[in-house]
C-alpha cells in the first residue's frame, strides 16, 4: 500500500454549475492556498454532520455569494495529491440566486469544451472527460499542465 493509499481522505462537495445554454462554472483557486491559480469547480470540504449538499450551499455561499437550488449528486471521485487524499463529491447544479461575488479574490470563467483557462486543477480533469463523454464531444478537453 502506497503512503497516498494509507491516508485517509477528506470530504469535499463540489459545485458543477450549469447554465442554460450548457457553459459550466470554474473558478481559480486563491493565492495562499495550495496549487493557487489552477482552475477548478467551487466547492469545499465537509464539516462534521454536514450532507454533501448541505456543505456545497455553505461553500457556494461564503465563496460565491449565491444561494444553490437542488443539488444533484452525479460522480464520486478519489483524488490523491501530494498534500492530501480528497474524495470528491460531484453535484450538478441548474440553479441558483444572488449575484456572483469572488470573496476570496478568485476569479471565475463560464467554459465549454475544450476551456480555455490553465492551468486545470487535476481533480477537475475527470469531470471534463465526463462532460466529453455525455456531450459527444472529441478532442483534447483541456490544455496540458506542465508538471509542478
Amino acid at each position: 500500500m502506497t503512503a497516498a493509499a494509507e491516508r485517509t481522505p477528506v470530504d469535499v462537495a463540489v459545485g458543477v454549475l450549469v447554465d442554460a445554454e450548457g457553459n459550466f462554472l470554474l473558478t481559480s483557486r486563491p493565492e495562499g492556498k495550495v496549487y493557487a491559480g489552477y482552475w477548478e469547480f467551487p466547492g469545499g470540504k465537509l464539516e462534521a454532520g454536514e450532507t454533501v449538499e448541505q456543505a456545497l450551499r455553505r461553500e457556494l455561499h461564503e465563496e460565491l455569494g449565491i444561494t444553490i437550488g437542488e443539488a444533484h449528486p452525479w460522480k464520486v471521485e478519489l483524488v490523491d495529491y501530494e498534500h492530501a487524499r480528497v474524495r470528491l463529491h460531484f453535484c450538478k447544479v441548474y440553479a441558483w440566486k444572488g449575484e456572483f461575488e469572488m470573496r476570496e479574490r478568485q476569479s471565475m470563467a463560464w467554459q465549454t469544451l475544450p476551456v480555455a483557462v490553465k492551468p486545470v486543477l487535476p481533480g477537475t480533469l475527470p469531470v471534463l472527460e465526463w462532460f466529453a463523454a455525455e456531450r459527444g464531444f472529441a478532442g483534447p478537453t483541456h490544455e496540458p499542465v506542465q508538471p509542478r
